[in-house]
Order: structure tokens, then sequence, then C-alpha cells
């Protein structure tokens, strides 16, 4: 399996266990809340991939350019995950300046 597979799968099992478990069981469903349970996502996606490719030299292609391992996990988990994130805002009504509901 090539690393950029590895990576993509990791991103998205984690979005599937976000947005089809994590968030609609919120009992606050705010931006703020969805954006702090976000941010340990992120930050757990990145220590795997970090431990998988740290310190190992392997490139990422992102099509027209090569990456390493946080650039290529940051990018694709933001281009995966917005998508998720403007539906489930939308279908729970979450505002999206930041105001409570």
């Amino acid at each position: 399996m090539t690393p950029e597979a590895k990576i993509l799968i990791l991103n998205a099992a984690v979005l599937a266990v976000a947005y089809l478990g994590i968030y609609p069981s919120m009992r606050e469903k705010t931006l703020n809340a969805m954006l702090r349970n976000d941010l340990a996502l992120t930050l757990l996606i990145l220590i795997t991939a970090g431990a998988l490719f740290a310190g190992t030299g392997t490139r990422f292609s992102l099509i027209l350019l090569d990456t390493n391992w946080f650039g290529f996990t940051l990018l694709t988990l933001m281009a995966m995950e917005l998508p998720l994130f403007l539906w489930f805002c939308k279908k729970h009504d979450i505002d999206m300046t930041g105001g409570e509901p």
C-alpha cells in the first residue's frame, strides 16, 4: 500500500467516526463545540501520521508537487473534511458565524 493511501485511509476513518458517531451524538451542536473536537481529532491524525512517517524521508505526491507527511496529511484532511463540515452544519442548523443558536 502506498504511503498516500495509508494517510488517506487514516483521514477517511477518523472523519467517518467523527461525522457518523461523535458529532451527531454531541449534546451541544455549536461551531465552537465542533471546532474543539475537530482540533483534537486533527491532532490525533497528525500524531498517528507522524508516528508512521516522521524521519523516514518519505515524499508524498499532491499531483502537481511533492510534500512531506505533515503537509500531505493536513492538506488532504482539509479537502476531505470541508464538504462534510458544511453538510453537517447545514443539516443541524449550526450558525457558521460562531454565534449560539
